[in-house]
């Protein structure tokens, strides 16, 4: 199984927010932005502060891929 955040790159974009938005308002580390581009797992305290800061579901920044 793979992981895929495209829906997070389209939520920024709808969101009106950069990468480096998300990296500070979500206090997340550049090596876990780096690893999401790269479309790697990241923890699910990252996903979960991610979340908080865009007001969104689990389901709107990660799909799960077979």
């Amino acid at each position: 199984m793979a992981v895929n955040y495209d829906n997070l790159w389209k939520l920024l974009i709808d969101k009106k927010k950069k990468k480096t938005d998300l990296i500070s308002g979500a206090n997340i580390s550049s090596s876990a932005l780096a690893k999401l581009g790269k479309n790697e797992y990241v923890s699910l305290a990252v996903i979960s502060k991610i979340c908080n800061y865009l007001d969104c579901k689990i389901e709107d920044v990660v799909e799960i891929k077979k």
